[in-house]
């Protein structure tokens, strides 16, 4: 149960950029797939990192994202999940255990990097905005929420000229999540019914259903 509730981190965070010149800043970089990144489609990696230094989950799959307000994510190891958001509620599917929950998404993502991800405005109202060195050619630009209460210390991100890398979550039990993002699609012209849940039968389904 621990590790399922690893991979349910809603932390869904940022992806890529178009190509820039290396010479535009982290936060030039971020602004940009802010404002005009409408879509993208990734592979992932995602590993998460306990306060010891020891890895206590990996996980791959691939990344959807159409803004505002949808994305999908699709676990295919250690074990097959899926995670929808319809622009109103968020599906998360458990294929082993058989079992839906549903969340409405305004309340879901306040203030997670899922809701940073999925929206079209600059998180500078909810996140202080930091650049940092750059490290083995990759510029790093950190977002630490305003907000006490907030479930994550720090977002960081890391570009290339090419776009966003990597991606380092801190939340507030010092556990880090860290994704690197491959085979990156700009703007891939998703169909709406990617976007789309429907509740396989003889699932249960518990929350705010529709």
């Amino acid at each position: 149960m621990i590790k399922r509730c690893a991979i349910q981190w809603l932390m869904l965070g940022w992806l890529i950029l178009p190509s820039l010149a290396f010479a535009e800043s982290a936060v030039d970089r971020l602004n940009t797939f802010v404002q005009e990144v409408s879509q993208l489609e990734a592979d992932f990696q995602q590993t998460v990192i306990d306060t010891d230094g020891q890895v206590v989950e990996e996980a791959t799959g691939q990344f959807l994202l159409s803004r505002p307000g949808k994305f999908r994510w699709d676990y295919e190891t250690p074990f097959p999940q899926q995670i929808v958001a319809d622009g109103e509620r968020i599906w998360f599917y458990d294929v082993d255990l058989e079992q839906i929950t549903v969340k409405l998404q305004d309340e879901a993502l306040a203030e997670t990097p899922a809701g940073l991800l999925s929206g079209n405005t600059l998180p500078e109202a909810e996140y202080d905005i930091q650049e940092l060195e750059s490290e083995d050619d990759l510029q790093w630009v950190r977002l630490v929420p305003k907000a006490d209460d907030n479930n994550y210390q720090t977002v960081a991100l890391a570009f290339d000229e090419k776009g966003i890398r990597e991606m380092l979550m801190v939340d507030s039990f010092d556990q880090r999540t860290r994704l690197v993002f491959k085979n990156l699609k700009i703007n891939p012209d998703l169909p709406a019914s990617r976007f789309e849940f429907k509740a396989p039968s003889g699932v249960d389904v518990v929350g705010d259903v529709p």
